[in-house]
């Protein structure tokens, strides 16, 4: 039963009030070895993408229950874009390598529901201006990551050795994707989420990453990682339908 448990049996809604999403390309032999079998790399021009997701949630609950009821927390999470091809069908979604929470009952009650591998974090989030400056602590330092984003009414350009060549090619792979993937040993399937969202427009924004330890780390920190994009979004409805076998 306990992997039925995990795969996430639970439809839950949210409201994102802050999203950045900052997606590094690498090169596709240093990624493909985290992916579990029946998934593959969703390549763009030769490179592969993992994507760190910092997001600011409130009103989480199960999507039967009030939103008053509903708890907030922070989540940062670490993706890589993958396909799952079967049956003549061809599904875009994000392997989770690693997602940090600043609330305890979230490391639990996450870990028990999903496969999204919570850990815990210290994190401050300090609003200046047109700039948001978040901060987050690991315990061990696997994962900490400081990062400023300039948020301003002009689109910020995308970074300078950005393996896109336009905005609309860089939106492919700001996330979240339609599904979350992940592989069930006890049933040798792939579980997946599927995300429904509302009033998503992705800003493409200006970013200084000053730490960021979990790309130094073992391949990653050997592969020289590119930022591709940064892109931020507020104020976004958010639901998870129950997980399936697919």
């Amino acid at each position: 039963m306990l992997h039925w448990l995990r795969r996430h049996p639970i439809p839950v809604s949210a409201f994102l009030r802050h999203s950045l999403v900052l997606t590094y390309a690498f090169p596709a032999a240093v990624l493909e070895p985290l992916l579990p079998k029946g998934l593959v790399l969703d390549l763009f021009r030769g490179h592969a993408f993992l994507a760190i997701a910092l997001v600011q949630t409130e009103r989480l609950r199960p999507s039967f229950l009030p939103a008053a009821i509903g708890r907030d927390f922070f989540l940062s999470g670490y993706r890589i874009f993958t396909r799952l091809n079967r049956a003549g069908r061809s599904r875009r979604g994000l392997r989770i390598l690693r997602s940090d929470t600043d609330r305890k009952w979230m490391v639990v009650a996450g870990n028990l529901l999903t496969h999204y591998n919570y850990d815990l974090c210290q994190v401050t989030l300090e609003e200046r201006g047109h700039d948001i400056h978040w901060t987050i602590r690991t315990p061990r330092s696997e994962a900490d990551l400081e990062v400023i984003a300039r948020l301003t009414d002009k689109p910020a350009a995308l970074p300078s050795q950005s393996p896109f060549a336009t905005l609309a090619e860089a939106r492919r792979f700001a996330g979240p994707l339609p599904y979350t993937f992940d592989y069930e040993k006890e049933t040798d399937s792939i579980i997946g989420v599927r995300v429904v969202r509302q009033r998503w427009d992705p800003q493409p924004v200006a970013v200084e990453v000053r730490r960021n330890t979990f790309l130094e780390q073992g391949a990653l920190g050997q592969a020289s990682p590119i930022l591709a994009n940064a892109f931020y979004v507020r104020d976004v409805p958010y639901h998870w339908q129950r997980g399936r076998r697919l």
